[in-house]
């Protein structure tokens, strides 16, 4: 590979040993970073064996709010994965979570989502607004909507013309999929939505925002150099551990080759083969 030997770093040694002596917390993404599709890597199982063995938190991170928290529990649990809610951070998570920051009043939500995920929003106390203009909501929230219909695009679109606080969960504008089809995903409903209303979200939310983030430093009582954001891609989860301050690791595991790796600017904080081989250097370097 290039002469590229498990791991690579901007910083000389020393710096290097510095970063990673202050991380408490790993920020994971999930599809090419802890497995691939419906195939868990290998080396998963024990990479999460060695944080829990060492007093290192860890959380698992998703741009896709489509589905609930239980079924991406129960994703991870059909691969021999046994996880918490705690440990669980999808963008619908992030968005509960800054409406509660910045909105705090707020009870009353039109969301364009999927069921599963609205019953994410009512589990966290809040009113989904009926397709009515008689029902004004507090805020508007857009996202990944597999069960889009055009009477609530348009409802939605109506709202956020009249000025209603409008919240984007993530920027992406497809999904992958390995199917002959094309996923349009929440960026692609927004831009949408700017056509036909000349209004952008007020913020968008999902990996790179570094609220993404925030959620996990505010519920573990961290600073941002105290977590490692590890993902296999540099344009999202790099780029929001940069964003938010925080330490970020890029993976080969997944979408990311070492070419594109090495090009990249700013330069991942630190480029490793897998997970299995920054955990290896973490835990070697944390216990000197």
């Amino acid at each position: 590979m290039n002469n590229f030997d498990k791991y690579t770093s901007p910083y000389t040694a020393s710096e290097l040993a510095e970063r990673l002596r202050k991380i408490r917390h790993v920020a994971l993404d999930m599809d090419g970073t802890i497995y691939m599709g419906s195939t868990l890597f290998p080396f998963t199982k024990g990479f999460l064996q060695s944080l829990r063995e060492n007093g290192i938190g860890y959380s698992f991170l998703t741009n896709n709010p489509s589905r609930s928290i239980a079924a991406y529990l129960s994703k991870l649990a059909a691969m021999g994965i046994e996880a918490t809610r705690e440990e669980m951070y999808t963008t619908a998570v992030a968005t509960v979570d800054y409406i509660r920051t910045h909105y705090a009043e707020a009870r009353n939500l039109y969301l364009l989502g999927t069921p599963s995920m609205v019953e994410e929003f009512v589990a966290a106390g809040f009113r989904p607004t009926e397709d009515s203009a008689e029902d004004r909501p507090d805020v508007v929230v857009v996202a990944f909507d597999m069960t889009l219909d055009y009477a609530r695009l348009c409802r939605a679109a109506w709202w956020v013309s009249q000025g209603v606080p409008y919240i984007a969960t993530n920027p992406d504008r497809v999904c992958p999929t390995d199917q002959p089809t094309v996923l349009v995903d929440c960026g692609s409903i927004c831009k949408c939505i700017e056509h036909a209303t000349g209004r952008q979200p007020d913020i968008t939310l999902g990996k790179p925002d570094p609220n993404m983030l925030s959620g996990i430093v505010a519920r573990h009582g961290l600073q941002p150099d105290q977590i490692a954001m590890v993902g296999d891609r540099i344009y999202t989860d790099v780029a929001m551990a940069h964003n938010a301050g925080a330490f970020g690791v890029l993976v080969l595991s997944g979408e990311t080759t070492l070419d594109v790796a090495r090009a990249a600017d700013p330069q991942p904080d630190l480029t490793a083969l897998n997970i299995e081989q920054f955990g290896r250097l973490l835990i070697k370097t944390q216990k000197q």
